[in-house]
């Protein structure tokens, strides 16, 4: 006996749905989540095994990442400037999930605001972060 097909409701398409900075902070979230922590492991494990490995080995890693005089070369400011920047973005995003988790923030015009929030406070805060680094340079 072959059973009526159930008139359910599509699943929205992609195309559907108007672009908003709450989708690219969300999208960013997980991708400063997972890029962290990639990143961060593999230089956890190359900077212990170069220690392992001896003086010579451990100076070769040191030398991927900073000039002779001990200050960061552009590999050295691209990777630390990435990771900062990654850092506050992730963190900015789950201060606004948590805001969000309590049931606020929900408006149109808040939540946009907040999610646009969280790419100002991670520029400001990498921006700040870094001169702070580099004033007594």
């Amino acid at each position: 006996m072959a059973s009526k097909p159930v008139n359910r409701p599509l699943s929205p398409h992609l195309s559907i749905w108007k672009w908003g900075p709450h989708m690219t902070v969300s999208i960013a979230h997980r991708v400063t989540g997972s890029g962290m922590a990639t990143v961060g492991s593999i230089l956890l494990v190359a900077w212990l095994a170069s220690a392992a490995a001896g003086e010579e080995a451990y100076g070769v890693f040191r030398g991927l990442f900073t000039t002779a005089d001990g200050g960061l070369n552009i590999v050295g400011y691209v990777l630390g400037i990435g990771l900062t920047l990654s850092f506050f973005q992730h963190m900015a995003s789950g201060v606004r999930h948590l805001v969000l988790d309590t049931g606020a923030g929900y408006e149109l015009k808040r939540n946009k605001m907040g999610a646009q929030a969280t790419f100002a406070f991670s520029i400001l805060a990498t921006l700040a972060f870094w001169a702070f680094l580099t004033v007594g340079k």
